[in-house]
């Protein structure tokens, strides 16, 4: 929906005949992003250990890939002669997107998601243990009434504008972890696509019903519309789980970063040779397999990277920290599962063990199955 809202401004021409969602589209992901952070990661500890975890993986997902965008984009905006449609402008605007500070095009609405992970530690412990931190979730509860009042608007870097979406996705999270027996009907699948094209085409319909998007209201249906649709109810869990869109679920946030500097290039590069329509559906093409290939030899292995360095810089910190009598125990504790594993004395004890722990050695069957 955003690459679609985009068209026109690539392809002025063409923009006065596009019904554009693209401010849905980004409410809707936010809530998803609530919901996925609650849903992952509400049921585990808030340990020190995880909450570092979760921030690195965040980071890692989000910032190689957004920060080769915001360079790309930096260098397209530094030749005068493209003229590009949503440059960075000097030093300080430059500076301000490398510290996820930046409203340029689709940038805007990084800063609100990065904002929304810092804050999401506060809102764990409030999902982990409601009861003991019940004045937190009443303040939560204060922050999204008066950001309802005062009709904060959007778009904007701010969390605070934008934190309803957020919060309300979370709140349906955390329900969707505790719904295990609720098992939605055909009905359902139909009622929820109903509500998904309704969220989408509701201001085009009714223009007076509601001219302004970013609201409470338009919070809550994206977290009940992403509830649902997390259930897999029959008919809209095939529509929605069909291969073409896993692949662009898959490639999404690369395709949400590029979509722009590759059509505008594709538009610049082709447009004396090919008619508007052709030259649209050339840089949509362009753009998806653009984002394919940057998904795919930036944004994964730059992530795996930056996640696998974190695990063993932890592994590292760890083991300096252990005392040696922790190691011994998990060392003699592993070789008693392992001995078990490969068919030893099943009731062989830890102390037996660890009295013959220097003459005892383990004989490997070769399953490596069994050894794992």
């Amino acid at each position: 929906m955003v690459v679609q809202a985009h068209i026109g401004l690539i392809f002025p021409g063409t923009a006065q005949h596009l019904m554009t969602m693209g401010s849905e589209a980004v409410g809707l992901f936010f809530a998803l992003s609530g919901f996925l952070m609650a849903h992952l990661y509400g049921s585990r500890p808030v340990t020190r250990e995880n909450i570092l975890d979760f921030l690195v993986s965040r980071f890692a997902r989000i910032y190689p890939v957004y920060l080769v965008a915001v360079l790309l984009v930096a260098m397209l905006s530094g030749m005068p002669s493209l003229n590009f449609v949503q440059p960075i402008v000097g030093g300080t605007d430059f500076v301000r997107h490398i510290f996820l500070l930046g409203s340029s095009g689709v940038f805007w609405s990084i800063p609100p998601e990065i904002q929304f992970y810092l804050l999401f530690p506060l809102l764990w412990l409030c999902l982990a243990r409601p009861q003991r931190h019940s004045g937190m979730i009443a303040g939560f509860a204060i922050v999204v009434v008066v950001d309802g009042l005062l009709e904060l608007p959007g778009p904007g870097i701010l969390l605070l504008s934008k934190l309803p979406y957020f919060l309300f996705g979370a709140l349906a999270g955390a329900m969707h972890s505790h719904w295990e027996r609720w098992t939605p009907s055909a009905l359902t699948g139909i009622v929820t696509l109903f509500l998904l094209a309704v969220f989408f085409a509701y201001r085009h319909v009714l223009p007076n019903f509601s001219p302004e998007f970013w609201s409470l209201q338009s919070a809550a249906a994206a977290a009940v519309i992403v509830a649902l649709v997390a259930r897999q109810p029959p008919i809209a869990g095939r529509v929605l789980a069909a291969a073409p869109l896993r692949f662009l679920g898959t490639i999404s946030f690369s395709l949400y970063l590029f979509h722009v500097p590759i059509m505008f290039l594709v538009h610049r590069t082709f447009e004396t040779v090919l008619p508007e329509p052709a030259l649209i559906a050339a840089a949509l093409f362009v753009a998806v397999g653009g984002a394919w290939f940057l998904h795919e030899t930036i944004e994964v292995p730059s992530r795996r990277q930056l996640v696998s360095l974190w695990q063993q810089h932890r592994w590292r910190l760890d083991s300096r920290q252990a005392p040696a009598g922790e190691i011994e125990r998990a060392i003699l504790d592993l070789q008693e599962t392992e001995r078990r594993l490969l068919g030893g004395t099943a009731t062989a004890t830890t102390g037996d063990l660890r009295e013959g722990a220097d003459s005892a050695v383990i004989q490997d069957s070769g399953d490596e199955k069994l050894r794992a």
